[in-house]
């Protein structure tokens, strides 16, 4: 079995939010949003190596939290200015991960529904630079034009990308040790400004919520009790 890191991205400020914490540290259920993403990921992939991403400022945060939940933390590396600084500076420490995924630790919904294709996705044609969950959209969309005008797009043709994205260990090193650029969005965009094009879409959920807002951890929290019944 082909050797495998995840990478959890909880370093940003959250300032957005509202709350006085980074929402990655905020409760869902009773404890951070992030100890529920890293036990997701933990059941899935029981068998990787798990490095998650803070702010050096909540280390001691973070640190004291484990030890009121009596919650194991994964390897600990800091994280930088930009999300891209962030995953970077994971990656210079991934080792020789043949496989590495980039999760956010604030989508605590992730599952086998998602895990299961991405990973088949990702280590059964060598060709294939990396594998991404996404899901139809649902809204409609417009494009704004440097006139301030817009026009509409055929919403059938797009798709919104969700995290974890898997990417092969080297080429995933190799992207990241170029120079940063505006338009990295995630990932995946990275992957592509090196050359690694050869990137597949498998199937996302709309449970696999990312929590951007207050009211976000509610509906986590009610997708939680509609999968446990608890």
């Amino acid at each position: 079995m082909a050797s495998v890191n995840v990478i959890i991205v909880a370093a940003g400020s959250g300032l957005r939010f509202g709350a006085p914490l980074p929402k990655q540290f905020c409760n869902l259920n009773g404890r951070p949003v992030v100890m529920a993403t890293i036990e997701a990921l933990r059941s899935s992939l029981p068998e990787a190596r798990l490095t998650l991403v803070i702010n050096p400022d909540m280390e001691d945060l973070w640190l004291d939290l484990c030890s009121k939940h009596n919650f194991q933390s994964p390897e600990i590396t800091h994280g930088g200015a930009t999300r891209w600084e962030s995953v970077r500076n994971a990656i210079i420490k991934s080792d020789e991960a043949e496989i590495i995924l980039v999760h956010d630790a604030v989508r605590p919904m992730i599952s086998d529904k998602i895990i299961k294709p991405l990973m088949s996705a990702i280590t059964s044609d060598n060709s294939v630079d990396g594998a991404i969950p996404a899901v139809p959209v649902t809204d409609s969309l417009r494009i704004v034009k440097e006139d301030g005008t817009s026009s509409s797009i055929d919403r059938n043709i797009m798709r919104a990308v969700q995290t974890p994205q898997a990417f092969k260990g080297d080429r995933l090193r190799k992207a990241y040790s170029l120079p940063y650029r505006r338009e990295f969005t995630d990932d995946a965009s990275v992957m592509e400004s090196a050359g690694f094009s050869h990137i597949v879409l498998t199937e996302g959920s709309h449970d696999n919520i990312k929590i951007t807002n207050p009211g976000d951890i509610a509906v986590a929290e009610i997708l939680i009790k509609e999968r446990t019944g608890k």
